[in-house]
């Protein structure tokens, strides 16, 4: 009889138990759907654009100074200064005894996540119907986070620092004063969890697929053997938990990083020094070039983080659902023409061409245009494409230079691009000018200098190419860009003024 009651009440526990971590699954998913659909009240509108400064981001952070909400205060310290002098801020916030420490923009022109930090910092700041459960989030958590801990790159939109260290580099040495800063705090505090945040290129697909490595997370190696103690294996569990939530949003665009061992590396050894390490790689998601989009995915990735460490709800997962995520692979291109006949010294032949966009800073780096080029001709049947077009049985030629030279700028905007394309014309010159830019909206090339336009289809260069089916123009490829036009349909997102 004894051993039936204890049978009954062991089952009533696992009951309970079991009941319990159900409930917390339902309000967990409910939490993330809910706020997933009301992510533009959380948004911070003063953060559009990639290109972002230091100095765009001290109004936010001194408006924290005097945030009390009803759920939390913010605390606003200063660090120390980075190389040319810029001041590195440390927000907190709540009381709990777990200490997460994030950190983005290490990195100059990785920026994803730093927008997607302000929003959550908008999200503790408002009061709305999820007051009790941040409330409850803080008591359990504290935040410590770093915005843009490399200013003085992000200030020219580069990767490294001021003085060219590659800080995720600088782990071990400490030459930027910006790596010390980060070395500092993570020894200073001791963090139970750090997300480590950055951008990687738009260029990797979830494995073998089409599909663009949105994002891409990491639990790094602490040494050349991979091996897997408590620290990394808990980064391994929450990655999984992440992934479970974002494959719901988005699926089929999670993947994972490298995990190679990189000896000099800030995550690796933050991870060795006791920290468990969660890095979020910011890849591509189609028409979202200032991946607004993404930035979306990352606040929810590191709520969904913050609940996960709050209530430890981690460890329902298993390094084997971690192990399950594919390894990203760079396998993207920006524009395939498959299946193109060329003709090149009277002789034809067949070739996948390949182009890469590159985007070329303006503006004291606060915007950017596009100048792009051919990365690969050949069988390219093992890559992918944002965008593609099968020119089966269709045939490349040069672009052509509209005949009449005009005066103006306004002349060319008179013209009917569309009618100029059908003839062949991907480029047009003007005698007289001012122009100072170096792109163009228009939809057309504009030359000052005729002699400066490629017009080859070789590896590297930027030709005009107009593909003719049956005799006539089906399309245009004007700076990488596609112009369809027995559709109608422009993708050309700028020309160029060749001078």
């Amino acid at each position: 009889m004894k051993i039936y009651i204890f049978l009954f009440f062991s089952l009533l526990v696992i009951l309970i138990h079991s009941n319990s971590y159900s409930q917390d699954m339902v309000n967990k998913t409910q939490f993330i759907e809910q706020i997933f659909q009301k992510y533009d009240a959380y948004k911070e509108g003063n953060l559009k654009h990639r290109r972002f400064k230091h100095a765009d981001l001290q109004p936010l952070i001194e408006k924290l100074k005097q945030t009390n909400a009803a759920n939390t205060s913010f605390t606003v310290s200063s660090l120390g200064k980075s190389f040319e002098g810029r001041n590195i801020s440390l927000v907190s916030l709540g009381t709990g005894k777990t200490k997460i420490l994030l950190w983005s923009q290490m990195h100059g022109d990785e920026a994803t996540a730093t927008m997607a930090m302000f929003d959550v910092f908008n999200f503790f700041s408002k009061s709305d119907e999820f007051d009790a459960l941040k409330k409850d989030l803080l008591s359990k958590v504290t935040l410590y986070c770093i915005p843009m801990l490399n200013p003085d790159g992000a200030e020219v939109w580069k990767r490294r620092t001021s003085h060219d260290i590659d800080m995720n580099r600088d782990a071990l040495r400490l030459q930027s004063p910006e790596a010390i800063i980060l070395k500092r705090v993570r020894d200073s505090l001791n963090a139970d969890f750090g997300f480590n945040l950055h951008d990687q290129s738009i260029l990797y697909t979830v494995g073998n697929t089409p599909k663009p490595a949105t994002i891409s997370f990491l639990a790094p190696a602490y040494n050349y053997a991979k091996d897997i103690n408590d620290i990394r294996g808990r980064a391994m569990k929450v990655i999984a938990e992440l992934t479970e939530t974002i494959q719901k949003i988005m699926p089929d665009q999670v993947a994972k990083y490298s995990d190679d061992f990189e000896p000099r590396a800030f995550g690796d050894n933050i991870q060795k020094w006791g920290t468990s390490v969660i890095l979020i790689e910011s890849g591509g998601y189609a028409n979202d070039p200032e991946k607004q989009y993404i930035r979306k995915i990352n606040f929810i990735a590191l709520m969904t983080g913050f609940y996960s460490m709050a209530n430890q709800s981690y460890e329902q997962y298993t390094l084997d659902q971690y192990n399950a995520i594919p390894f990203n692979e760079r396998l993207l291109k920006n524009l395939i023409i498959r299946n193109l006949n060329v003709v090149k010294n009277k002789k034809t032949y067949k070739a996948d061409i390949a182009y890469l966009y590159n985007e070329v800073n303006i503006n004291g780096y606060k915007d950017f245009y596009y100048k792009n080029s051919i990365d690969e001709i050949g069988d390219l049947s093992i890559f992918y494409s944002y965008k593609e077009i099968d020119c089966e049985g269709m045939t490349a030629e040069e672009g052509k230079v509209y005949p009449q030279k005009l005066g103006e700028l306004e002349e060319i905007k008179k013209l009917n691009m569309s009618d100029l394309y059908k003839e062949g014309y991907t480029s047009v010159q003007l005698e007289k000018s001012k122009l100072t830019d170096d792109f163009t909206n228009l939809g057309i090339n504009i030359l000052l200098k005729t002699n400066k336009i490629d017009k080859k289809i070789e590896m590297g260069k930027n030709p005009d190419i107009v593909i003719r089916q049956n005799g006539k123009v089906r399309y245009v490829v004007i700076n990488g860009f596609v112009y369809d036009v027995a559709k109608g349909e422009s993708g050309i997102k700028n020309a160029l003024i060749y001078k």
